[in-house]
C-alpha cells in the first residue's frame, strides 16, 4: 500500500477511534458527523485488510492488529505535528555555518562584538564573513548570503531590510593637513587634494561627486583600495583626502592622527540598512542572529547609532 492512496486524516481518525472505541465520542472530539466516522472507519479497513474494532456488546474492540498500530501511529503524528510546528529553536544547539556581508569597516569595529555574542550564545555556530559588493544586491539570495549590511539610497524593495540609520559625508584628513588650518573646508580645497577611495563595501563618494558634478566640477582620485586599515595608513601620511560617513570618520579621529570637517555644500544623507532575503523572514535562528547583530550595529561605540 503507497502513501499515495492514504488520506493522512484518516490516521488521526484511526487514533481517536482506537482511544475511544466508540464512534459517536470519537466523533465529538474529531468535530465531524458520526455518518463520516463511519465512512472513515470503512476505509481504514480497507486500506488495512483487517476490522480493527469490532462490535462486543455496546462497545467496540480493537483487534490485534490494531492493538499493534496504536503506539506506533501515536508517534508518528506526534512526528508529523512537530514536523509543522518545529522545535523551539535554543541558540546554543544551533549548528549551522552562517554567512555575513558588510564593508570591512564593519568587520574590523562591529564584527568582534558579535562573535563575543555567537560564542557565548550559539557556540556550534561557524561565522563566515565575505566583503560586500554592490552587485550582491540583485544576486542576494542565489550567493548565500544570509546577512547583509551595507549604504543604499533607498530602502530596497526586493528583499527584507530594517533601518540601522543615517548620517552624513564629511571630509577626512591627516592632523596638521594644509586643509585644516582654516578649521573650515572650502569647495577650493575639495578639488585641490587628490583623493583615497575605500572600494570595498558601499557606495561612500558618489553622494559628493553628484553634487560637484552639478556645479561642474570633480575631483582625482589618486588610490583606490578596498580596506580602511590601509585607507588610513595612507591618509595618515599624505595631503590626500578621503570622503566618508561622520560616523566613520569620528571613530577613525579617536585612534589615529586624523581630523574631519563637514563639507561646503549639503548632500543628501546615507542611509544604512540590514537586509536578508525573504525566505529567511521566518527562520527563528535568522530572527535570533539579526535581532543581535541589529543590536551590535546600534549600541557599538564604532556604530552609526552613537553619533
Amino acid at each position: 500500500m503507497s502513501l499515495n492512496h492514504i488520506n493522512l486524516n484518516l490516521l488521526r481518525s484511526l487514533q481517536v477511534l482506537l482511544e475511544e472505541c466508540h464512534v459517536s465520542r470519537a466523533a465529538l472530539r474529531l468535530n465531524i458527523t458520526q455518518s463520516a466516522v463511519s465512512r472513515q472507519l470503512a476505509q481504514l479497513r480497507e486500506l488495512c485488510g483487517d476490522p480493527l474494532l469490532v462490535r462486543q456488546g455496546n462497545i467496540l474492540v480493537p483487534t490485534p492488529r490494531a492493538l499493534s498500530m496504536q503506539d506506533q501511529l501515536s508517534c508518528l503524528l506526534e512526528e508529523f505535528e512537530q514536523l509543522f510546528q518545529g522545535k523551539p529553536f535554543d541558540p546554543k544547539t544551533w549548528c549551522q555555518e552562517f554567512v555575513f556581508s558588510s564593508s570591512d569597516y564593519v568587520a574590523q569595529y562591529i564584527i568582534p562584538s558579535v562573535v563575543s555574542e555567537l560564542a557565548k550564545q550559539a557556540p556550534n555556530v561557524n561565522l563566515n564573513y565575505r566583503l560586500w559588493q554592490p552587485d550582491y544586491l540583485q544576486s542576494l539570495g542565489e550567493m548565500g548570503i544570509h546577512l547583509a549590511s551595507t549604504m543604499q539610497p533607498h530602502q530596497p524593495t526586493h528583499i527584507t531590510s530594517i533601518k540601522i540609520g543615517e548620517d552624513k559625508s564629511v571630509c577626512l584628513m591627516r592632523r596638521g593637513h594644509p586643509a585644516s588650518k582654516e578649521n573650515t573646508l572650502s569647495i577650493d580645497d575639495l578639488t585641490r587634494y587628490s583623493y583615497i577611495k575605500v572600494t570595498g563595501g558601499g557606495d561612500k563618494d558618489s553622494i559628493t561627486d553628484d553634487a560637484l558634478k552639478i556645479m561642474g566640477l570633480n575631483r582625482r582620485i589618486a588610490l583606490k583600495i578596498p580596506f580602511f586599515s590601509a585607507a588610513v595608513n595612507a591618509l595618515s601620511s599624505s595631503d590626500y583626502l578621503m570622503l566618508v560617513p561622520e560616523h566613520i570618520a569620528l571613530n577613525l579621529t579617536q585612534d589615529h592622527p586624523l581630523v574631519y570637517f563637514p563639507l561646503p555644500f549639503e548632500v543628501r544623507p546615507h542611509l544604512y540598512w540590514l537586509m536578508w532575503h525573504p525566505k529567511y523572514d521566518q527562520d527563528n535562528a535568522h530572527i535570533w542572529v539579526r535581532k543581535m547583530v541589529l543590536s551590535s550595529m546600534r549600541t557599538s561605540r564604532y556604530s552609526i547609532g552613537m553619533i
